[in-house]
C-alpha cells in the first residue's frame, strides 16, 4: 500500500513539473505583432469555438511554405488573434479581444502530429485549452494533407 502510494505521489510530481516546465517552454512569442499578417477573418457561427473576429500572423520561417505548401521546418510558428463581434450597425465590428493561440512545429510534440498548440486568453495567461482534444483533432480531420495547417495562404489576405 504504502508503496502504490509513494508511485502515485511520484507519478503526480512528475506530472506537475511536466506541465510546469511546459508552461514555461510554451511562452507566447514576443513581437509576433510585426510578423506576416493576415486580413480580418470574420467567423459568424455561434457554435464554433473560432466564433469572432480573427487574425493570422505567419512567422518568417513558416512564410515560404505557407505560400507554397509542403511540409514545414522546424520552429515555424503561427499566431491567431481572436476577437469578439459587436453589431455595429448592418456590418460585424472588432469587438475586445478574447483569445489568442500559438501553433509551433515542434517534432518532438508526437502526441499532436509534430506540433505545439497552445491557448492563452486576452491578457496572455495560457487558457488552459487541450490540446489534442481543442487543436489537433480538428487540424487532422481539416488539413492532413497540409501538415495540419488549416488555413491557406492563397486566403490569407482576401
Amino acid at each position: 500500500m504504502k508503496k502504490s502510494v509513494a508511485i502515485l505521489a511520484g507519478s503526480a510530481m512528475l506530472a506537475w513539473v511536466a506541465c510546469v516546465w511546459a508552461g514555461e517552454k510554451v511562452a507566447m512569442p514576443k513581437g509576433y505583432e510585426r510578423w506576416e499578417k493576415s486580413s480580418e477573418k470574420i467567423v459568424n457561427d455561434k457554435n464554433s469555438l473560432f466564433y469572432g473576429i480573427h487574425y493570422i500572423f505567419v512567422d518568417a520561417k513558416a512564410l515560404k511554405t505557407y505560400r507554397s505548401g509542403g511540409k514545414y521546418p522546424e520552429g515555424s510558428r503561427f499566431v491567431v488573434e481572436f476577437y469578439d463581434i459587436r453589431d455595429e450597425g448592418d456590418k460585424p465590428a472588432k469587438g475586445k479581444k478574447n483569445m489568442v493561440v500559438l501553433m509551433k512545429k515542434e517534432k518532438k510534440q508526437t502526441a499532436t502530429g509534430g506540433w505545439l498548440f497552445a491557448g492563452y486568453s486576452a491578457d496572455g495567461k495560457p487558457s488552459g485549452v487541450d490540446p489534442v482534444k481543442n487543436c489537433f483533432e480538428c487540424h487532422l480531420k481539416e488539413a492532413k494533407d497540409r501538415d495540419l495547417v488549416i488555413s491557406r495562404y492563397e486566403n490569407f489576405k482576401k
